[in-house]
């Protein structure tokens, strides 16, 4: 919104004045004479902020950001606008603080800048790069506004080179100059694609995989060394190992079952600085599965549902019923027992 502001006033605004914060602010109407009787608006109301009027001339006392806005004047026997001022409150720029590095070695370098407060008003740099006692190209970084890129005219050069940033704005300018060996800035981009993954059958061990960064153009003949670091959740303590001519590296001292966190970083073999750590990793150490437990209950049921084979041992089965001549003689005897009872009864 007040982006959309700015723009409407400067598009109906006839010129535009500054003022620094804290100062008092003459605008002048037009070009009347000093006897005009002039009034004034700012954003379409009359001026309520402290301020004093001399002819067509308005003078604002100790002005601060709110003093931001459209001014319009008008002469009062007419009421017609005279003339709007699109005045803007701000500070003159401060010296920037600039910050050199190449992640692209040996092909070039990159400075930013930038201002330790806002100035509220527009402000550009100029950049300057020297090297050698000759001005290097520039090239302002299509991204970001307070970026630019420059090669490296020689390699292994001896020669500082030298930045000078100068800030300026409508109330003022400020300049800052920054010298460098080449060998001081070389700081790659963190390692990239960084993987942790658990052996099995290797309860304390993790195997951890990561690439070079892509913006280093030539590996082959600019090697880099790895620093790797890792640490179990429950503790604060880092351990930490360093590498080269390698990207992948065995963790063989893990706590078995706890979750690990795993960063890498990179640097030049020869010169320059550490990268920052890499996005971090977690893993956890191979676990071996447990073997399911059988209940008691799952152990009857599929007994009870199963099919026995017939026991092989000589347990006692079942008696069958006599047969033969056994049989002939039990009924025999009966009878005769029959009869005599008979006898006796009627005896």
């Amino acid at each position: 919104k007040k982006s959309l502001n700015h723009c409407l006033c400067l598009f109906l605004a006839d010129r535009i004045q500054y003022g620094r914060i804290g100062s008092d602010v003459t605008m002048q109407c037009g070009s009347l004479d000093n006897d005009a009787s002039v009034s004034w608006k700012m954003n379409g109301t009359y001026v309520k902020a402290q301020h004093s009027l001399e002819g067509p001339r308005l003078i604002l006392t100790n002005v601060s950001l709110n003093h931001t806005g459209l001014y319009t004047c008008f002469q009062k026997q007419d009421d017609d606008k005279h003339e709007a001022i699109f005045l803007q409150i701000g500070i003159p720029p401060l010296e920037p603080t600039i910050t050199c590095r190449s992640n692209t070695y040996p092909q070039g370098f990159y400075c930013s800048w930038h201002q330790q407060h806002s100035t509220y008003i527009n402000t550009t740099f100029d950049v300057e790069v020297q090297h050698n006692q000759r001005s290097l190209e520039v090239k302002k970084d299509l991204f970001h506004k307070n970026r630019c890129h420059v090669r490296f005219p020689e390699v292994f050069s001896s020669f500082p080179y030298k930045v000078n940033v100068t800030a300026i704005n409508a109330l003022g300018k400020a300049s800052a100059t920054k010298t460098f060996e080449e060998s001081s800035i070389v700081k790659p981009d963190p390692p990239e694609r960084v993987t942790a993954t658990p052996i099995r059958f290797n309860p304390r061990r993790l195997e951890v995989s990561w690439h070079s960064p892509a913006t280093w153009p030539d590996i082959d003949n600019f090697p880099l060394k790895y620093f790797l670091r890792y640490r179990p959740l429950i503790r604060e303590q880092w351990q930490h190992v360093e590498l080269s001519d390698t990207t992948s590296h065995n963790i063989t001292d893990a706590y078995a079952g706890k979750e690990y966190i795993i960063q890498v970083a990179a640097k030049d073999t020869e010169i320059g600085t550490w990268s920052d750590w890499s996005v971090a990793v977690h893993a956890t150490p191979w676990i071996e599965e447990p073997v399911p437990v059988v209940s008691t209950t799952e152990v009857e049921f599929h007994t009870e549902t199963k099919t026995s084979p017939m026991p092989c041992s000589n347990a006692p089965q079942k008696a069958e019923p006599p047969v033969g001549g056994a049989a002939t003689v039990i009924t025999f005897f009966s009878r005769l027992l029959l009869g005599m009872l008979l006898l006796l009864l009627m005896w």
